[in-house]
Formats: structure tokens, sequence, C-alpha cells
């Protein structure tokens, strides 16, 4: 038909051209006259052609004309596919496309037409665009958009559920009819799912169990031109069925056995009971209860939500000696379920539990818990206020200790005794504390008398009920002032109280004056505060700066208690608006609590007792050197006491033998007493020519007989003599200190004050002053 209509418009455009001709010469014969010049127009039709031809090159796609009548005229195009796919014969004006057109790739071309004068390239008429259409043929194939689609449909929907949409696209022209139309065809899978010609796959069954096959995988096959037989192309479509609750649960096990302590805990872990449910877990909502028992208030189940386990725990404690073994039913369920979809096979499950109990060492147990007592306080009679009392629940049947362990407050209030009975050591102070608490545990005495490891614990609560034991006190409130010129009947504060005692709801505070000689008044307020008013006015600050006003507070308690508070009021200077502009400062009151004056008095008694003490040692030691100075003793008393020292060694140390204060007496006080020719003084030593030996000695010892013998003032020598001579051959001669008093030395004896206070004693006997003379 295009061939026809191009063929048509060859064959017409000659004999409009020579219309056009005549027309031009009349208009030019005529115009030659005026000198006008006619406008010339471009004449050609609208081009076309087919894409994809599969005759030779170049094909021709047609004509453009133009009225002017140049031999020198020339036809040329631009544009971007101008000279390269298309070009124009210059005196025909023929155009030709030297490439197989694709219309997928371009439909149509945009081109400009010139006429020029080949002589100077000079444009003959104004240019003109066209249009080079592209005629489609049907020679694409329809194609999917992607290989693989995927949809989803729940299980057992009904027939004609919608799961997917697929799509292919044909690039023909979808003007031409038939050239871009898509048709669909499920050519795997039609058995379970079909699809429309808008590409909508839906199911063809109801029965879709995902428990039996959970995906599908379909081939769907796209083709163009209805009835044709053309070219198609295919996708695959995996399909996968979503999950309902549409299965019941079933345990694992027809039974079920356990073995639990019988101290297990409650709302321990038991056990687990296991089912199976073949939905996915979000469908899995398993309930589990009791069918046949009489158990149901000693356990309970609880569904694990994670795992859908049944979880068995105790619901109250276990006892081996009264209950061994518990058996029961339970049912497995699922109240969520659709029963439209119900199976057969059973809406429940039935397994039977066994739970053994064994035998434990168990603590005591307590028969009430917890405890509670009311004492009252300050109350001296109340000495006991109860007992606690535990058993031993195994089959010994033990003896019970019972044994304090905690307390609250803490400190020593209430005690508790082997066998539970609670104690009071003395009366409680509800002031103090209103309650206390204590923890008591119960222990078992082993057969050997120890007691047990295993304990168990009870609370003890004592309440303490008030007694009004407390009076009432003024709550102190800023420092009240007065005016010197406050009018009669002027609010100078208001004042309130407070009691350590329990305060009942209709309790109430009395407020009165301990006197009413003075210049203030007090008036009730009836909710337990009262207003100290000005009685008369008129302040003279001259007379009294401060007044002092004492203030009884009583309660309305059996028995009624009463305090009486001294309210100090200053009275101030003040302008003419009644505000303040001069007070006197207060010196500030120091209290001291009766416990520090206690202690104080404490500390003060003590200092007096120690220098008391001090004063009279002093006195003591005076009393004893007055005495020793006194005694008048004469050398023979000395003496006498010197010559009992009868060892040898000892240092200057050993003065526990005789009493030196004596020889410290004699020196200090200068007492000379008679001279006496000293023993120890006549003994000389024999001339350094006799032999020594026996001989020697034998006459040492005679002469010293003599001695005792004739001298009756003198007590016996016993060792002395050894003192009194060391032998002929001694190069130390003389060791005896007793006679060096009475020697000749000159020796100074003071070096022994700086040997320190081991030779202190030496010190004290050698170093005597110059001027002193000892005689013994």
């Amino acid at each position: 038909m295009n061939h026809l209509i191009l063929l048509f418009s060859l064959l017409l455009a000659p004999a409009f051209a020579d219309k056009d001709r005549q027309k031009t010469n009349q208009n030019f014969s005529s115009n030659s006259a005026s000198h006008k010049r006619l406008k010339r127009d471009w004449i050609w039709n609208q081009m076309h052609i087919k894409e994809e031809i599969d005759t030779p090159l170049p094909h021709h796609v047609g004509k453009i004309t133009s009225s002017v009548r140049n031999n020198n005229a020339k036809y040329i195009i631009e544009g971007e596919y101008a000279n390269t796919i298309f070009k124009v014969e210059e005196t025909s004006g023929d155009v030709y496309a030297f490439e197989r057109l694709d219309r997928e790739k371009k439909a149509e071309y945009e081109l400009t037409a010139l006429i020029i004068d080949r002589r100077n390239n000079q444009s003959l008429e104004p240019p003109s665009k066209f249009i080079i259409k592209v005629y489609d043929i049907n020679d694409n194939v329809p194609v999917f958009v992607q290989k693989v689609f995927n949809g989803s449909v729940p299980e057992m929907s009904p027939v004609g559920t919608s799961v997917t949409k697929v799509t292919a696209v044909d690039a023909d022209d979808p003007t031409v009819t038939g050239h871009a139309t898509v048709t669909y065809q499920v050519i795997k899978g039609d058995e379970y799912f079909t699809v429309d010609d808008s590409g909508v796959i839906s199911t063809t069954r109801a029965d879709l169990d995902r428990e039996n096959q959970s995906t599908y995988e379909i081939v769907v096959k796209a083709k163009d031109a209805p009835g044709s037989s053309g070219d198609s192309s295919t996708a695959t479509v995996i399909i996968t069925l979503t999950d309902i609750n549409d299965n019941f649960p079933v345990f694992k096990y027809p039974s079920f056995h356990f073995r639990v302590p019988e101290n297990i805990s409650v709302g321990a872990e038991v056990g687990r009971v296991k089912v199976e449910d073949i939905d996915e877990p979000q469908h899995r909502n398993t309930t589990y209860s009791f069918v046949r028992g009489d158990y149901r208030d000693t356990f309970e189940i609880v569904a694990n939500p994670f795992t859908n386990e049944g979880i068995i725990r105790p619901k109250k404690p276990l006892d081996f000696e009264k209950v061994a073994e518990y058996r029961f039913n339970i049912e497995a369920t699922d109240p969520t379920v659709d029963l439209r979809y119900f199976k057969v096979g059973g809406s429940r499950s039935i397994s039977t539990v066994t739970i053994e109990v064994t035998d434990v060492d168990e603590p005591p147990v307590f028969t009430k818990l917890p405890y509670e007592f009311k004492v009252r306080e300050n109350d001296p009679e109340i000495r006991t206020l109860g007992s606690v009392w535990a058993h031993d629940p195994d089959a010994a049947k033990r003896k019970i200790r019972f044994i304090r362990r905690r307390a609250s407050p803490n400190g020593d209030y209430i005690r508790v005794s082997d066998t539970g009975i609670i104690q009071l050591p003395k009366p409680l102070d509800r002031e103090f504390s209103s309650s206390y608490n204590i923890t008591v545990a119960a222990q078992e005495i082993l057969e050997d008398g120890r007691l047990s490891d295993r304990e168990s614990h009870a609370q003890v609560h004592v309440i303490v009920t008030d007694e009004n034991d407390n009076a009432p006190e003024l709550v102190y409130p800023e420092e009240p002032r007065v005016c010197e010129n406050a009018a009669p009947g002027k609010v100078i504060i208001r004042i309130s109280a407070t009691d350590k005692d329990e305060i009942s709801p209709r309790g109430f505070f009395k407020y009165s004056l301990a006197t009413e000689d003075s210049n203030f008044s007090l008036v009730e307020n009836y909710d337990n505060t009262a207003n100290i008013t000005v009685k008369y006015g008129q302040f003279n600050r001259e007379l009294a700066k401060i007044h002092y006003l004492p203030v009884i507070i009583s309660d309305n308690g059996d028995p009624e208690l009463s305090s009486t508070n001294t309210l100090v009021i200053s009275v101030c200077k003040c302008n003419e608006k009644g505000n303040f502009t001069f007070c006197e400062e207060r010196a500030k009151q120091v209290g001291v609590s009766i416990q520090a004056l206690v202690a104080i008095f404490i500390c003060i008694f003590t200092i007096i007792i120690f220098f008391a003490v001090i004063i009279l040692l002093i006195l003591l030691r005076k009393r004893h050197k007055k005495d020793l100075s006194g005694l008048g003793r004469n050398v023979a008393e000395i003496h006498e006491q010197l010559v009992t020292y009868d060892e040898e060694g000892g240092g200057e140390m050993d003065t526990t033998s005789y009493d030196v204060s004596v020889l410290n007496s004699v020196r200090k006080n200068g007492i000379k007493p008679e001279l006496v020719p000293s023993p120890y003084a006549q003994v000389q030593k024999p001339p350094g020519n006799l032999t020594s030996g026996a001989g020697e000695m034998e006459m040492m010892i005679e002469v010293k007989k003599d001695e005792a013998d004739n001298d009756r003032d003198l007590l016996p020598y016993d060792t002395l003599h050894i003192y009194g001579y060391e032998g002929a051959e001694s190069i130390a001669e003389s060791l005896s200190s007793l006679g060096s008093g009475s020697s000749d030395s000159d020796i100074d004896y003071d070096f022994l004050n700086d040997w320190g206070p081991r030779f202190k004693m030496l010190a004290e006997l050698y170093g005597s002053e110059p001027n002193e003379d000892f005689v013994y």
C-alpha cells in the first residue's frame, strides 16, 4: 500500500508542476508590467520508508521538488544523517537511503532541503525541513523485564488468589495492530497456577499445603500477534507458599519422667515436655493444661515462647515425707489454629508425666511466718514476749536450737533463747525506735551434739506501743521582737509545740502563761498553735530591753504532761510604720547536755584524785627522810649493818644485802659518830719478807680471833677478814671498800658520775666533797 501511495505521488507530480508553470508564466507576464516578484514554493510529498528492507541498497525514499525553474539549480540536504544515511540526487531531487533502517532504533529523521545556484552557491529558495518516517514491521519478540520472578501466596488459599505479576515488553510499534500485543501462557506448572493476558499469575487449586510443598517453580511464555506462531520468550517464576496456623502440636513422647529433690525452690524448673508443631515458629502457640490428676495446685506448665516446650514448675514446696511421687496427664493444643483449614487427626495431644521426689536433709521449718509481737514501752514487768517454733521436717525429727542472727536497730534490745523464747533484757523506748526487727535462725542439733550447717530463718517484728512519757516542747520560731510603742493586742509571734510521743488525730496542746504579771497575753488558736500578744503596750526600754516569758504547754495524754518553756522577747525601737530600727543583739545561749556534764565531772574528779595521791607520796617520803635523820644511830649500829655484807661480788648494783640509806644519811647529814679505831685500819699487811703460804694465813686468823675476843663492841667477823687482807702476793692489795674511807688516798672519784646509771651507787659513796670526812 505504501508503495502504491508513493507511485501515485510520483505520477501526479509532473501534472501539478505543469499547472504551476502555466500559472507562473501568466503571473510573470502580468507582473512584468508592474515589476513585482512572485513567491516560489517547495513541492514534494511526505516521505516514508519501511525498516529492514531486504532489497539491495540504496533504497529510494522520495523526491523533493522546487517551483524554481533554473537550469543551474542544485538540490542539497542538510542534517544529522544527511550525506551519510540519506543522500539526494542534485538535479532530480530524489532522496535515497544508503543503510537499512531499524525503527526500534530511530523511528523518524528530520532533514533540511535547500536549492542553490551552482555557479555561485546562492540559495534560490529559503531552506525547508522535512521528515522521513520509518514504517514498522513485526520483527521483535516480546522480552521479559527480568528472567526470574518471585511471588508468594498463603497456603490453602482459594482458587483464583493472585500470586504475582510478570511483564514482557515488545519493541515494535504499538500503534500498528498486532505488532506489540503480548500474550502469556504457563507452560510448566499449569496444574497449580495460571496467568492472564495482563501477566497476573493466580492459583488454580485450593489445597496447596506448605507442609507438603513449600515452593513451586513455573515457566511462563510471552508472544505477540495472537493466533500467529511467531517467536516468543520465557521467564521463570518461583512461588513460595507462606505458612498459616493450620496444624496442632503433638507430644514427641507418650510419657515423660522427671526426678527432683524435695528442696527444689518454688518456681524452679522441674523438667520440660517437648512437642512437634510443623507450622513455622511464629504460628506455634502451644498451651499446656492438666487433664487428669489432682496436682494442678502443686505444679504449673508454662510454654517457652522460643522453643515451644512446656516448662514444669512447682507452685508450692514439695515434701518427700508427704508425697514421694506425682503422676498426671497433660494436654497440648493450639487455640489459634484456623479451623477453616483444620486437618483430620485431632485437635489435641495427651501425654503422661511422672515426677519422682527424692529425699534430702532439709533445714528446720518454722510453723508461723512472720512473727509479730506488741509491747508497751518502758514496761519493766514484761520480760517475755512469746516464742518462735520450728520443727525438723525429716524423719529423724531432730531437736532445734534457735540463734539470733541480725537485729534492727543493732543492739542487745531483743534476745532469743536456745528454745526460741523472745526476751527483753530491758524495757524498750518507743521514742528511740517504734519497732524492732530480728532474724532468728533455726538449726538442727545432730546426734553428736554439733549444730547442722543447714538453717532456716524467720523474721520477728516487735512493735512498741506508745505511752505518754514525754512532755510537749516549744518549737522555737524566729527570734520574737516587739516595738516599745506597740499597741495592746498586737500579735508578737505565733508559737507551736511538738511531742515525741504519738499524737492522735484528736490530740491537741494547751498553752498558758506561767504568770499573768507581765505585759504579754496568750491567745489560743485551737489549731495546736497560740499567739503571744501585747497586753498593755508601751514598753520601756530603759527599764528592760529583754523580757523572759515562761509558757506552759501541756498535752491531753494519760497522764497529762506539761513543760515550761521560756520565750525571750526583745524590745526594739521602731519607726512610725512599725518597722524595727534597732534591737540589742542577745548573747547566744550555749547549752550543755547532761551526758557532757557527767563526763566533765568525772574528768575533774580523776584529776583531783591524781594530785592527792602525788601529794601524799611526797609527804610520806619527806616523813621517811625525817625519821632516818632523827635516828641518832651510833657508829656501832652503822657498822653492824655494814659487816652483815658477807658475800663477795655483786658489783655496784648489788645493794639489797644492806641499807645504803644509812651511809647516805651519814654523809649528807654530817653525823660524825664517836671515833673508834677501825678494825680494818688496824689490820696491816705483813712485812714483805714473810713467807707466803699457810703460815701467813694462820697468823692472820689468830690476829682476827684475838681482836674479836678482846673487843666486845664488835660483832663476830664471818668472812669480813677476806676483804681486810688479800695476801702477800696480791698486787691489788686490799679490795675492801670499807677501808677506803679512812685511807689517805687522794683519788678523785667524781669520774664515776660519767660512767652511767650502773655506777651511780658507787659515785654516791665515793664522790664526797673535799670537806666531808666519813668516819666509821
